[in-house]
């Protein structure tokens, strides 16, 4: 009840309660698009190489921007960079309906502005994380880090199904105007936040950018918490997460279903995702977090072998429910240590390199599976791949009393 308590005093609150609003708002749009958009690709091409092509693209930018995205986050107004990352991507919709009904839709121009919504990601990460501690109080942050993934797999497990929906029934184009609009009202939203200067704005500039920029690497790179951290959580990122970046050609080829089946699988994967979120937000406390980012990175690496083992769409549903529950309950804890153990000037480059591993690390993954497939099938490039993750998580095993003496410390 103590933890409930938790998540109510959270929600209850002004400011939060207009943040998880817009996060709902948007995120479930992006989903409803997001299926479009794969849909589409596939069906230019049927090639998974071209769908791991256009995740890397989406993703990929991260490697570049978010160091910088981070030290921007830190000396700027976080709200209003919010509100530019969320008026790109509404544009970015806009564009690609005009590309669509003229007719002059290409993959090559899915991938080109998959690069700006990226780089549009890797800004909007950072800014957006950092405003949750100072909206709460520190003995709620895990609760509002949990809740703000929340809102996430809420969007992403009602999003699927009703973007599925919309393209069975009316095709890409009112999909992607569903984001357009819900990305439109998510940025007029943010004008009702109201919060403090310190908030808002991180520091001012200490230094240039490129040095603020290395500092925030040498930071994570010498905290003898995070360094293992995002270690484990890197290789995880590049092997066992891709899959969930590319599940058209394994719907299609591997399950034989179309738009329907992708959007039933996502939505399973996405209330899973909800499950594994509530679960950590129910527990509502800092310590043991460590040890459940390990073993939730041993789940999700052992269920995406299963996921493309099987040739049964229900029991890939079974897994992939696991598999999403896990992969939500590692980054939300890993991602709580982060946010508990940095300190507040560092903490948008910090969040920003979290961003990094999240995003670039499948981009890299589904590129390497997307060429892969083209030689060796769907199927065994992940299980070797899923293999030598399991050899991080037993990395990560032995580093993890040294991960909780750093990122626990604070808890109570």
């Amino acid at each position: 009840m103590a933890n409930l308590s938790s998540i109510g005093r959270v929600l209850s609150r002004r400011n939060t309660a207009v943040f998880y609003g817009a996060s709902m708002t948007c995120w479930t749009g992006i989903w409803i698009q997001q299926i479009a958009v794969d849909w589409l690709a596939w069906q230019l091409t049927h090639s998974p190489l071209w769908v791991g092509i256009l995740a890397f693209c989406n993703l990929a930018p991260s490697v570049i921007v978010s160091p910088f995205a981070g030290a921007i986050a830190d000396r700027m107004d976080r709200v209003r960079l919010t509100q530019i990352t969320q008026m790109v991507v509404a544009t970015h919709s806009a564009l690609l309906i005009l590309l669509v009904v003229t007719g002059w839709i290409r993959i090559e121009i899915l991938a080109v502005l998959a690069v700006f919504t990226g780089i549009s990601g890797s800004f909007a990460q950072p800014a957006r994380q950092s405003l949750v501690p100072g909206m709460v109080t520190r003995e709620d942050l895990p609760a509002a880090v949990a809740i703000n993934s929340l809102t996430w797999n809420l969007g992403r497990s009602i999003g699927p199904g009703i973007g599925g929906l919309i393209v069975a029934f009316w095709g890409v184009v009112p999909a992607m105007a569903v984001n357009c609009a819900a990305y439109v009202i998510a940025c007029l939203s943010m004008f009702a936040l109201k919060l403090d200067p310190a908030t808002r704005r991180g520091h001012a500039p200490t230094g240039s950018m490129l040095r603020e920029t290395l500092d925030g690497l040498l930071y994570v790179g010498r905290h003898p918490g995070m360094r293992p951290l995002f270690i484990f959580a890197a290789v995880l990122a590049v092997l066992a997460r891709p899959i969930q970046e590319m599940l058209p050609p394994y719907v299609d080829k591997v399950f034989g279903q179309g738009p329907e089946g992708l959007a039933v699988l996502s939505s399973v994967m996405g209330l899973a995702a909800f499950a594994g979120g509530m679960a950590i937000g129910l527990r509502g406390k800092l310590s043991g977090l460590s040890t459940v980012t390990v073993w939730a990175g041993v789940v999700l690496t052992v269920c995406t072998a299963g996921f493309v083992a099987t040739g049964h769409f229900a029991f890939a549903c079974a897994v992939a429910a696991v598999l999403s529950a896990a992969t939500t309950m590692h980054g939300i804890s890993a991602q709580t240590l982060i946010q508990s153990g940095t300190s507040g000037q560092m903490l948008g480059r910090a969040l920003s390199l979290w961003g990094m591993v999240g995003r670039a690390g499948p981009a890299l993954g589904a590129l390497i599976y997307g060429i892969a497939a083209e030689f060796s099938g769907l199927r065994w490039p992940v299980v070797i791949g899923c293999t030598i993750a399991l050899l991080a998580c037993a990395y990560a095993w032995r580093r993890q009393p040294q991960m909780a003496r750093a990122l626990e410390r604070s808890d109570g």
